[in-house]
């Protein structure tokens, strides 16, 4: 089953069972997934779905960021709920000894050393990780590494 069709199914029950916030956020989720269709005039690939689901969630995570700095509570509160249910359709997520190790293991394929070799290791990185790591973690661990 595609991501958009489980997304669809879970904003139905969502709908059904009452939880408004959930079938709120999954709507809008659905609904960016069937623009990006619309836009590319074609069905989706599994990675394409998964990049527009990224993007709403790092949407979420620049609003919570914002609203922490306005000292807006209500609205962080509400951004983290909605993060919480699009992360559910993210995998999951790299933990840091796993990018460590792949951070070191790239390193060291590559031959850097310093600071100019970071264009080599960022993106094999990147693209080992298949998505499951954050990108700013990664850039600043290989910053922290070739330093």
């Amino acid at each position: 089953m595609s991501l958009s069709s489980q997304i669809q199914k879970d904003m139905y029950a969502a709908m059904k069972s009452g939880e408004k916030e959930k079938a709120t956020t999954l709507r809008g989720a659905f609904s960016k997934l069937k623009d990006k269709r619309i836009e590319k005039r074609e069905d989706l690939n599994e990675q394409e779905e998964m990049q527009v689901i990224k993007t709403l969630v790092k949407q979420r995570n620049e609003a919570i960021e914002m609203y922490t700095k306005a000292d807006r509570e209500d609205l962080v509160s509400k951004e983290q709920s909605e993060r919480e249910v699009l992360e559910t359709y993210l995998p999951q997520m790299m933990n840091a000894e796993e990018l460590d190790a792949l951070i070191n293991a790239v390193i060291e394929e590559t031959g850097a050393a310093s600071m100019s070799d970071f264009g080599k290791v960022m993106p094999v990185v990147m693209q080992r990780s298949e998505g499951r790591a954050d990108g700013k973690l990664v850039q600043s661990l290989v910053r922290e590494k070739l330093s």
